[in-house]
C-alpha cells in the first residue's frame, strides 16, 4: 500500500511540478516583492533603524525576509489547488485507482521545491547586498531544517484555503496576514523598540521564536530556547493544519 501511495505522490507531483516549471513567472513573482522589500530597509530605512548589534543590516533582516518569501509563495499553493478543484481534476482522479492522499501530498511538495527555488534566489540577491554568514555546514542544514518545517506549516494551510474557497481572489487572500506577519516581531527591529501590547505579541508569536533561531544560526551564536520554541510552534501549527486540510479535503469529495 505504501508503494502505491509513493507512487502516485511520485506522478502527480511530477504533474505539478511540470505546471509550475512551464510558468517560471511563478518562482520570479514570489521573490521579487521579498527582494524590493529588502532594498528598501537595506538601502532606504537601514540607516536609521538601531538594531543593537553590530552586524550589518541585511545579515540582521534576512531571516525574516526568507519567511516573507515562504509565505508569499504558498499562495499559489491554495490558487492551484482551487484550479484544479473547478476544473474538475479532482473527480476525474476519484475515478481512478489512486490513492486520495497523493493529491494533496503532490501539491505540497510542488510547494516546498517551488518555494526553496525562491528562497535561494532570494539568498543570492542577498549575498550580493553583502550578506555574509561564518555559519558551519551543520548550521546550514539547520536553517534549511526551519525553513522547510515553516514551508509545511503554511502550505497545509493553503490546502484548507484553496479547498475551502469560493473565488480565485479568496483561494490567495488568506497569505495578506501570514505576509504581514514578519513585520510584527523581531525580523526588522528589536521587540524592545516596540510599544508594550506590540512587544508583548511581537514576543509570543511564532515568526519572532524562528526568525530568532534563524539569525543565530546565521551568525554562529547560541540558539538557546529559541530553536524549540519555534519548533514546538511550527510543529503545532503542521499537524493542526494537515488534519484541518484533510478533514476539509474529505468532506469535499464526499
Amino acid at each position: 500500500m505504501t508503494t502505491y501511495v509513493l507512487a502516485d505522490t511520485g506522478a502527480l507531483t511530477d504533474r505539478s511540478l511540470r505546471h509550475v516549471l512551464r510558468s517560471p513567472d511563478t518562482i520570479i513573482t514570489t521573490a521579487v516583492t521579498p527582494i524590493a522589500l529588502m532594498l528598501l530597509f537595506v538601502y532606504v530605512f537601514g540607516g536609521a533603524i538601531d538594531t543593537g548589534s553590530a552586524e550589518s543590516y541585511v545579515d540582521y533582516m534576512l531571516p525574516g525576509i526568507l519567511l516573507i518569501t515562504i509565505a508569499s509563495g504558498v499562495a499559489y499553493t491554495a490558487y492551484r489547488l482551487f484550479l484544479d478543484l473547478q476544473g474538475g481534476i479532482f473527480e476525474r482522479f476519484q475515478s481512478m485507482p489512486i490513492s486520495r492522499s497523493s493529491v494533496l501530498w503532490a501539491h505540497v511538495l510542488t510547494s516546498l521545491v517551488a518555494t526553496i527555488a525562491s528562497v535561494t534566489v532570494v539568498v543570492g540577491v542577498a549575498l550580493l547586498m553583502g550578506f555574509r554568514t561564518g555559519a558551519s555546514v551543520g548550521a546550514w542544514l539547520g536553517v534549511l531544517g526551519i525553513l522547510v518545517l515553516f514551508t509545511l506549516a503554511l502550505t497545509w494551510i493553503a490546502v484548507i484555503a484553496g479547498l475551502s474557497a469560493k473565488t480565485v481572489d479568496g483561494a490567495s487572500a488568506f497569505s495578506y496576514p501570514l505576509i504581514f506577519l514578519p513585520f510584527i516581531s523581531s525580523a526588522f527591529v528589536p521587540t524592545d523598540s516596540m510599544p508594550g501590547p506590540v512587544a508583548w505579541f511581537a514576543e509570543n508569536q511564532p515568526v519572532t521564536a524562528v526568525v530568532d533561531t534563524v539569525r543565530a544560526l546565521f551568525a554562529q551564536q547560541p540558539v538557546g530556547s529559541d530553536i524549540w520554541v519555534a519548533l514546538a510552534w511550527l510543529v503545532g501549527i503542521l499537524l493542526a493544519a494537515y488534519a484541518g486540510a484533510v478533514a476539509v479535503y474529505r468532506r469535499r469529495i464526499s
